[in-house]
C-alpha cells in the first residue's frame, strides 16, 4: 500500500508542478504578444494548464494525506502542517492571480473577433502587476512545498 500511495502522490506532484510551470510560461508568453488573437489563444491554452494544476493539486493533497495517515507520520509534524498551509496559500494566490487573466482572455477574444487590433486596455490586463505578483507568489509556495517534501526538516 505504501508504494502505491507514494507512486500516486509523486505522479500527482509531477502533474501539479508541470501544470503550474506550463501555466506560467503561457501567461508570460502572452505578455510578449500584441495581437488579441494570439493572446486569446495563449490564455485559452492556459485554462487547460490551470485545470491540470487543480487536478494535480487535489490528487497530491489526497494521496499525501493518505500517505501521512498510512505511515503514521502525524498531521501535526511541522513540515506536514507547513506543506498543507503552503498548499492552501498556493491555491488561493493562484486563484486570485488568475482572475485578471480570465478577464484579459474575454477581452482578447472579443477584440480578435472585431478586427484583431491591440489595445492599451488588453495590454494592461495581461501585464497587471498585482495579478502577476500573486501568480509568482503561488509558484513560490509550490516550490516551497517541494523543498519541504524533499528535505522534511
Amino acid at each position: 500500500m505504501r508504494q502505491a500511495l507514494l507512486f500516486l502522490h509523486l505522479l500527482s506532484a509531477f502533474v501539479f508542478v508541470g501544470a503550474v510551470v506550463a501555466a506560467g510560461i503561457l501567461q508570460l508568453t502572452a505578455l510578449h504578444r500584441e495581437r488579441p488573437s494570439e493572446i486569446a489563444l495563449l490564455l485559452r491554452v492556459t485554462r487547460v494548464a490551470v485545470l491540470l494544476t487543480i487536478v494535480g493539486a487535489l490528487a497530491t493533497l489526497a494521496f499525501g494525506l493518505a500517505l501521512v495517515g498510512h505511515e503514521d507520520i502525524g498531521y501535526g509534524r511541522s513540515w506536514v502542517a507547513a506543506a498543507i498551509g503552503l498548499w492552501v496559500a498556493a491555491m488561493i494566490l493562484g486563484g486570485l492571480g488568475g482572475r485578471t487573466a480570465r478577464h484579459a482572455r474575454y477581452l482578447a477574444e472579443r477584440l480578435a473577433a472585431e478586427g484583431d487590433r491591440p489595445t492599451d486596455e488588453l495590454q494592461s490586463l495581461v501585464a497587471h502587476r498585482p495579478s502577476l505578483l500573486l501568480s509568482y507568489a503561488s509558484t513560490g509556495a509550490v516550490v516551497a512545498i517541494l523543498v519541504l517534501m524533499v528535505w522534511k526538516p
